[in-house]
Order: C-alpha cells, then sequence, then structure tokens
C-alpha cells in the first residue's frame, strides 16, 4: 500500500527578508494584469469592438467561469500531491510563467474570418483557456504559498498585505492604462491585442521575479501511513464549516468586482465621457491599496472578524452615497473613496483568514490541504465574477442595451445605474451577514497549541 503523510514543521522560523515580503505582491499584480483587464473590459470588448450581444456574452463568462470554478478546485488537488525540489506551490509560478503571457494575447484575439457564431465560440475557448486554465494554474499556487511560506500567523498578515496592496496598485494600473494604451496603438480591434502583449510581458517577468525571490518553509516529510485520497480531502474540506463561510463570502464579493464591467459603460452613457473611466478605476481601487497599509496594525490589536465587519459598513456607506446621487460625478467619487476603504480590511484579511481555516481543518479533521483550502480563494475569485458578469450581461440585455449603438433606450440607462450603483449594496449586506457565523478567532491559541503539541509529538 503506498504510503504518505504530512509532518509540517516550519524551517528559518521569523527570518522571512522584508525584500521576500514585498516581492510576494508581485502574483496578485501579474493576476490583475490579467483578471482585472477581463473582468473590467472584456465585456466591452466583446459587445462594442467585436459585436457580440450583451446577453451572448453573460452566457460566455457564466459558463466559461463555471468550467474555471471547477478547475480551481482540482488545480487545488494537483498543488497538495506536487512534490518538488522547489516546493509544492513554489514551482508552479515558474512553470506558468511563459504561458501566462500567452494566455493573456489569446483572451484579446478574435480572428476576422469568423462569424458572429465563431466569435462567440472562439470567444467562449480562449477564456476558459486564459481563465480556467493558466491563470488557475498560477493562481492557485500563488494563494497556497501564503500557507506554505511561513506558519507565522504575522508574516502571513504581511504577505496577505503585500498581495492586496500589489493586487490592487495593479487594478487600478490596468482601468487608468488599458484605454491610453489602445488609443497609442491606434484604437482599433489590434491595438487591443497589443495592449494585451505589453501585459502580458509584464506579467511574465512578475512571476519570474516572485519565483527567484521567495521560498517555502513550512516542510513535509513522509513517514509510513496510509495515504489519504482526494475523496477524503474533499470530505473533510466540506466538514469545515470556516471554509464554506469564507468561500460564499468571498465569492459574493467578487460578484460585485464582476459587475465592474459596468464602469465604462457608466461613464460613456451616464457620464457623458469614456475617458472618466480612469477616474472611476483609480479611485475604486486606490482607497483600498491606502487602506491595506494600515491592515497589519489593525490586525496586530483586533480580531479579523471586527475588521472585516467594520469594514463592510464602511463599504455601505460609500454604495449609499453612490446609490443616492447615481449621476453626480462628485459625489460618485466620494462614494467610491469611501467605499474604497471599506473593502481593504476584507482584502486583506480574507486571505489571511484562509491560511486560519487550514490551521482548524487540520485541527478538526487530521487533514491539512492547503491547496484545497486556498483554492477557495481562486474559485471564488473567477466564479463570482463570472456570475458578476452574467448579471452583467442579463440585466443590460433586459434592459435593451444595443451593441455598438449611437444612442440607448432610457430602460438601458437605468440597467446601466442599476449595475453600477443598486446591485452592490445587497450583495455587501449578504456579506455582513456571512461573516456574523464567523467565529474562529477566538478559537486559535487552543488551535495552535494543540496542533504544536501533535507536531512535536509526531
Amino acid at each position: 500500500m503506498a504510503t504518505e503523510t504530512r509532518i509540517l514543521a516550519q524551517a528559518d522560523e521569523n527570518k522571512m527578508p522584508l525584500s521576500e515580503k514585498l516581492t510576494f505582491g508581485f502574483g496578485n499584480l501579474a493576476a490583475n494584469l490579467m483578471l482585472t483587464t477581463a473582468s473590467s473590459f472584456i465585456t466591452y470588448y466583446y459587445t462594442d469592438v467585436i459585436g457580440l450581444s450583451a446577453v451572448i456574452v453573460g452566457n460566455i463568462l457564466l459558463w466559461a467561469r463555471l468550467f474555471d470554478g471547477a478547475s480551481d478546485l482540482a488545480m487545488g488537488a494537483l498543488v497538495d500531491k506536487t512534490r518538488s525540489k522547489h516546493g509544492k506551490a513554489r514551482p508552479w509560478i515558474l512553470w506558468m510563467a511563459i504561458p501566462y503571457a500567452l494566455a493573456m494575447i489569446l483572451l484579446f484575439t478574435s480572428p476576422d474570418f469568423l462569424g458572429s457564431t465563431g466569435k462567440a465560440v472562439y470567444a467562449f475557448v480562449t477564456y476558459v483557456i486564459a481563465l480556467a486554465g493558466v491563470y488557475t494554474a498560477t493562481m492557485v499556487p500563488y494563494n497556497a504559498m501564503i500557507g506554505t511560506t511561513t506558519s507565522n500567523p504575522v508574516d502571513r498578515g504581511n504577505l496577505s498585505t503585500s498581495r492586496t496592496l500589489a493586487g490592487f496598485v495593479g487594478a487600478m494600473g490596468v482601468t487608468a492604462a488599458v484605454l491610453p494604451i489602445v488609443t497609442f496603438f491606434g484604437g482599433d480591434k489590434q491595438a487591443w491585442t497589443w495592449m494585451a502583449v505589453v501585459f502580458g510581458v509584464i506579467s511574465s517577468l512578475l512571476l519570474l521575479l516572485l519565483f527567484k525571490n521567495s521560498k517555502e518553509r513550512v516542510i513535509e516529510t513522509t513517514v509510513a501511513v496510509e495515504k489519504v485520497p482526494l475523496k477524503t480531502n474533499i470530505k473533510a474540506l466540506l466538514q469545515n464549516k470556516y471554509w464554506i463561510i469564507m468561500i460564499l463570502y468571498m465569492m459574493i464579493g467578487f460578484i460585485s468586482s464582476g459587475l465592474g464591467g459596468i464602469n465604462i459603460f457608466y461613464a460613456q452613457w451616464i457620464l457623458g465621457d469614456p475617458a472618466k473611466v480612469a477616474v472611476i478605476g483609480i479611485l475604486s481601487f486606490m482607497p483600498i491599496a491606502v487602506g491595506a497599509v494600515f491592515m497589519p496594525l489593525l490586525l496586530s490589536k483586533f480580531s479579523k472578524k471586527i475588521i472585516v465587519l467594520s469594514g463592510s459598513f464602511v463599504m455601505l456607506l460609500g454604495l449609499g452615497i453612490i446609490a443616492l446621487f447615481p449621476e453626480n460625478f462628485t459625489m460618485i467619487l466620494v462614494g467610491l473613496v469611501i467605499r474604497g476603504l471599506g473593502i481593504a480590511p476584507g482584502a486583506v484579511a480574507g486571505f489571511a483568514m484562509l491560511g486560519d481555516v487550514a490551521d482548524y481543518g487540520e485541527w478538526k479533521t487530521g487533514i491539512r490541504s492547503e491547496g484545497l483550502i486556498f483554492s477557495a480563494g481562486t474559485f471564488a475569485e473567477k466564479v463570482g465574477s463570472g456570475v458578476g458578469g452574467l448579471i452583467l450581461g442579463v440585466v443590460l440585455g433586459l434592459g435593451g442595451y444595443v451593441s455598438q449603438g449611437a444612442t440607448q433606450s432610457t430602460e438601458a440607462l437605468f440597467a446601466i445605474k442599476a449595475i453600477f450603483a443598486y446591485l452592490p449594496l445587497a450583495f455587501t449586506a449578504i456579506c455582513i451577514l456571512l461573516i456574523l457565523f464567523y467565529d474562529l478567532d477566538k478559537k486559535l491559541p487552543e488551535i495552535a497549541e494543540d496542533l504544536k503539541a501533535k507536531r512535536v509529538n509526531g
């Protein structure tokens, strides 16, 4: 009988250099060069550049993201089985660096010889390759590295902060830079492909630097015990109530992110100036990056639950301002700043909480699966934003939005307002309800002591 177990121990305790903490964020910077570009501009690219209908685009995004979500869980299991001299999560960053750039380019290409049906099929296939394939094979291991790089809760919080800051800097840069880059290359369909080439090359370089300057310190050794099959791992995962809470919380949060594709439509049709999408993007993400700077200090003083709940109520305030003044650009910007400050706590603490969830799962079931646990992050990210993309397309379709139209109906304009200003309020309220059931923070000291004793005793 094949035998394997995992005896985890931290090597080089408290020796993680500052440079490693900083460059850890490069992974999420690369992630946002693909994901934020897709979330913010792919609907516009498919409708107003390629010419597909909004309803078709919504369905493409939903079904592609369902494939995507399944691939996350499969990739999480694969990471848990990976053994190499570089670790189990880190080597995937090296292996995927070049394919990542190629996938980015495929995402923003559409052959001229295809008809409308062919273009829709091509869009679906390339979206699945890019997001369900290459992005998943890169970002599930990357997220798992929070658990394999260190077992120190403070260091995990620092890595999560670096991840969040770099990610939102990337997201902010994407929303500000995409249209100017497209304009620089001529503003036509081919210009979108060249934009993807630029972002793809930058992403590959970031991933290679991340790999070079990282190290897995949570070491696994093997002894003769029965190997844990995948079915048992998944069963243990479903017994982890905090994993279920977190995956739902993150998924609903990313549904709101998926609605961000409406920004360019909002700038064009409600505010009357497509260029304002850059300002909307910057003020959507800059406050999150600013707020994330203060998260390590807050995490050292307050529980993650309190921090996330407090941020969620701040989000509600900002979203309420936007909903009350949907055509007042100044008030929209004020609301975006407040909302962004409220997003920061959940954005930083969420992935640090998954590290705690992994500890709880090992304590409760005796099985530790960072790959599957942290796949919740990318699973929620992609399925949530896929559902958000579907909602975006369906609501635009119900409102009668006309792709490449010179004008839009009153119903279509209301649909754009609803997606931008009203629906995020409801999703934030649901997130608050979920976090109210998360009470793991107060159990962590006992769990940490029990796990330490088990590892010492073998």
